[in-house]
């Protein structure tokens, strides 16, 4: 059996559609922390058992069975997070799991200006020692329309000086994870980058979206220091405004940059482009 965490989430609930394609339904469970939001997935003959990093316990139940477990990493930050990702590692340990695997990501390192960089890179450290896979995932492009503001109403996006990042969309790396799941001990460790080709920085950004507006977009380089007052003032806690800062201190200096073919080799098709997800993300 494969279980995989998270799977009422934005990606664990792509990977299990995704891996349904490839493995019958009584071969897939999930742990989630409320198994009413996953009824649907009991309906189509997926094993639904409560499982919650912040309670150990309920995991021995929810992975129990399980030759595979795909821990889909917490949106926690810090500490919290990678004691939640050992718990869930040392649960399905003393399950009896196989191989645990892991949604890491391609700018994992202990010296990342990006809290959750670090929080992957211990996390893989905990995997180490037993069959594990660690996913290094693209950076998110769902995240990029998020980053726009007021571009498409000022005519400027403005942001902390940046660098080029892989964003690499989560229907590609659902896909990606169901493949790698189906094929049991495919990748033994880190993966290759799981990327989109090509890495673009927010300039290339605004004139994606300039293209997709029908207008200029110009993109201007905010201070850092006046950008986290904004969001401050907004009412962003100032803990929260200097995490989201250290994206872009990690992406100017070159952390999310990395790309490959991986991502390509194992979909057997061309990586989602970002101006596919700026398109479906813009208002109509």
């Amino acid at each position: 059996m494969i279980v995989i965490t998270g799977a009422t989430g934005q990606l664990g609930s792509r990977i299990v559609d995704r891996l349904l394609e490839r493995v019958p339904a009584a071969e897939i469970g999930v742990s989630v922390r409320d198994p009413a939001r996953a009824a649907g997935l009991s309906g189509r003959g997926v094993r639904v058992r409560r499982g919650d990093f912040a309670d150990p316990g309920s995991l021995a139940e929810a992975f129990e069975g399980a030759a595979q477990v795909l821990l889909v990493s917490t949106n926690e930050a810090g500490d919290a997070a990678v004691a939640h990702h050992a718990a869930a590692i040392e649960a399905a340990r003393q399950a009896g799991v196989k191989r645990v695997l892991y949604t890491s990501h391609q700018g994992a390192g202990a010296d990342s200006r990006f809290a959750p960089m670090v929080d992957h890179a211990a996390t893989e450290g905990r995997l180490a020692g037993a069959p594990f896979t660690a996913l290094r995932n693209g950076f998110y492009a769902s995240t990029v329309p998020l980053l726009l503001g007021d571009a498409l109403r000022t005519g400027e996006l403005v942001a902390p000086a940046d660098g080029p990042v892989s964003w690499t969309a989560h229907d590609d790396l659902a896909e990606a994870a169901a493949i790698i799941l189906a094929d049991e001990g495919r990748f033994d460790g880190p993966t290759p980058p799981l990327t989109a080709p090509v890495a673009l920085d927010l300039e290339d950004v605004a004139t994606l979206l300039g293209e997709l507006a029908g207008w200029p977009i110009r993109r201007v380089v905010a201070d850092d220091e006046d950008w986290v007052a904004g969001l401050t003032g907004h009412g962003v806690p100032a803990a929260r405004a200097e995490l989201l800062l250290g994206m872009f201190r990690a992406a100017r200096r070159g952390e999310f940059a990395t790309t490959g073919a991986g991502l390509e080799e194992l979909l057997g098709r061309p990586a989602t482009p970002l101006r596919a997800v700026l398109a479906a993300a813009l208002p109509e």
